[in-house]
């Protein structure tokens, strides 16, 4: 992103570098996501998972929940955010689009922050949503034993600008390879929507198991690999969450929208699961040992 703004209302929000930049963005959004297929089958809490539920994320790879965090939880998770983001809570980590130091106000930090991680030891108050009982409950009933939180995000998309996630498995990504299965959850902290970068996924795909991951965009999926065609939308009211394997393909697309788009994604992994080998890793994630190509 550049630095370069455009006023809407009220708003700063940022633009591409170039109209090159925007070209291929649009180009990427209009061709590697559907927008006319969402996800029709949700449940309304987390407490409506049982043994059919289970067997049905084991075969699609994903559950839709309508509610899991209360309008207090999401508000006190996005007053968190904005305290990291800003120094106010300290420790957490942040990656930024733009050199920190040129920010000088509130709203540029916010609108410069692509993700916030590492803060559940830092901030009690996404801590608690990282240890939500409800949530752990879950991943317990899925996983099928007890579950260990094993990643801590904060993904954030500003408005006009906030750049895809190009599709891919978390799995993929070395701090998420364990030799057990890997499930994340994926928290809205405001309305996701076609227009601002909702999840998009694959039903099904984690069943491929690893897939060769490619730098491309990002450390993705070979865009030919995709099955767009497959590709169902996951629109989520805040505090709605969806639910999915380290192994389902899915990515989010750019936001073009004048709107925030804010999300809590934890993952958690089988108490006895342990991180793969090297070499396992390279087998099922990267073509060094496969001669796969994209």
């Amino acid at each position: 992103m550049s630095e370069s703004r455009r006023k809407e209302g009220k708003r700063t929000l940022y633009s591409y570098d170039t109209p090159e930049e925007e070209r291929l963005a649009r180009y990427v959004h209009d061709t590697m996501y559907r927008h006319d297929a969402l996800v029709d089958h949700r449940l309304a809490s987390l407490s409506d998972i049982g043994e059919q539920q289970v067997k049905q994320y084991w075969e699609k790879g994903f559950l839709v929940i309508e509610n899991v965090l209360n309008d207090r939880s999401i508000e006190q998770s996005v007053e968190a955010l904005m305290d990291i983001l800003n120094g106010r809570s300290v420790g957490s980590k942040v990656q930024w689009v733009k050199p920190v130091q040129e920010l000088t106000t509130e709203e540029e930090r916010e609108l410069s922050a692509r993700k916030v991680y590492n803060y559940i030891d830092h901030e009690p108050r996404l801590k608690a949503i990282a240890y939500h009982e409800g949530i752990l409950q879950a991943m317990g009933l899925l996983l099928g034993e007890q579950a260990k939180v094993v990643q801590d995000q904060a993904i954030l998309k500003p408005p006009s600008g906030g750049a895809e996630k190009p599709w891919h498995q978390d799995m993929a990504y070395g701090n998420l390879s364990y030799d057990k299965p890997v499930i994340g959850i994926w928290l809205a902290l405001d309305p996701a929507d076609l227009d601002n970068g909702c999840m998009h996924i694959v039903p099904g795909s984690h069943q491929d198991g690893g897939v060769p991951h490619y730098a491309v965009r990002d450390w993705q999926l070979c865009d030919r690999n995709v099955r767009v065609d497959r590709d169902l939308a996951v629109p989520l009211k805040p505090g709605g969450a969806l639910i999915f394997s380290g192994l389902l393909h899915h990515g989010t697309p750019p936001n073009f929208s004048a709107k925030r788009r804010r999300a809590l994604q934890i993952h958690y992994a089988p108490e006895s699961a342990v991180k793969m080998l090297p070499g396992e890793y390279k087998r099922m994630f990267t073509n060094e040992m496969t001669g796969a190509e994209c």
